[in-house]
């Protein structure tokens, strides 16, 4: 059987990468002889090394120079480019083999946060991801997003605590950007109405914040911000019972392990097409709906620009509590 050698492109981020696995499957799954190899920054490569339809990584080197020479002695067949940036377009130019592109939409989503006209389509990433598959008769087996653990990063959570062996409510403390993410005092306070066991999850950048929520609350919470790789933190969103997430990394991740999410919005909208990709049915969406200003950025900010934060102060927090504790 002749090998059909595909190079993945996509640099970031965690919950991006997470979303592009549907591709490397149906891709691997689909064309007969397809190998799959993927190149990304270094800090993402363990989400993926563990991929079994994925059959290289490649890391992303200081130099474009050694990591193209690299690339070349691969003689790769295809590129899909998912990423889609100046340094895409250097790799595509240089290795000078067939592409295919995602379309970003970067004109529709400026309209939507510039002028809150929606013209983006009702298609989520994944499937726009998928799109650029089409020339190789590659359908969507709706199978949903892959995650793999390595078996040396599965926590046992009797390890953090005996309480968390009859369930947990995985709650979600961080975000890139602060305007997507929930405040200290909205986590308190929605934490303070859930009745269950909490691990709160998130990098070590999210660990005092988390420890200042854990002290406020004093009872079945656990501070795991920070004391886990990611892979280990999957490991935590897979066993939880329940999902509390903003628009984030953990998110996607969650939706891989067909959890129960409530995904709570800030800046940013779902229209952008990245709301949880087929997790449980019972998940939902919450967001205030109505502020003339949101979304105002595709992305996020460090701060509200308009200073009253209303996209998140505004979620009613007994709602999600009460959900929360429907879906346990």
């Amino acid at each position: 059987m002749q090998k059909i050698k595909f190079l993945v492109l996509r640099f970031s981020s965690i919950g991006d990468i997470v979303l592009t696995t549907p591709v490397i499957r149906n891709l691997k799954n689909q064309v007969e002889g397809a190998e799959i190899h993927y190149l990304t920054k270094p800090q993402f490569a363990s989400i993926l090394e563990h991929n079994p339809n994925i059959d290289k990584v490649h890391i992303l080197k200081k130099s474009f120079k050694e990591t193209l020479h690299e690339l070349k002695h691969e003689h790769f067949d295809y590129i899909i480019d998912l990423h889609k940036n100046i340094r895409t377009a250097r790799f595509k130019n240089r290795l000078k083999i067939i592409s295919f592109s995602f379309n970003k939409l970067n004109r529709e989503k400026w309209l939507l946060v510039n002028f809150k006209k929606n013209k983006l389509p009702d298609v989520h990433i994944v499937d726009r991801y998928l799109d650029t598959l089409k020339a190789f008769d590659v359908k969507n087996d709706n199978q949903g997003l892959d995650y793999f653990i390595p078996k040396e990063d599965e926590v046992d959570i009797n390890t953090i605590s005996g309480n968390l062996a009859t369930g947990y409510v995985g709650v979600v403390v961080g975000a890139y950007h602060n305007t997507k993410k929930l405040t200290k005092e909205k986590l308190i306070s929605i934490c303070k109405k859930i009745d269950k066991p909490i691990v709160l999850l998130g990098g070590p950048g999210n660990k005092d914040e988390a420890e200042q929520v854990k002290n406020a609350i004093n009872k079945d919470i656990y501070n795991a911000c920070g004391a886990y790789n990611i892979n280990q933190s999957a490991s935590l969103v897979k066993q939880a019972n329940v999902i509390l997430t903003p628009d984030t990394g953990l998110m996607h991740i969650a939706s891989a392990f067909k959890k129960k999410i409530i995904s709570v919005w800030g800046n940013t909208v779902p229209e952008f097409g990245m709301y949880p990709y087929l997790p449980d049915a019972n998940s939902e969406i919450v967001e205030v709906k109505g502020l003339s200003c949101r979304p105002c950025s595709k992305i996020g900010f460090t701060e509200c620009p308009k200073k009253h934060f209303k996209c998140i102060n505004d979620l009613d927090e007994a709602y999600i509590a009460a959900r929360i504790k429907e879906l346990f």
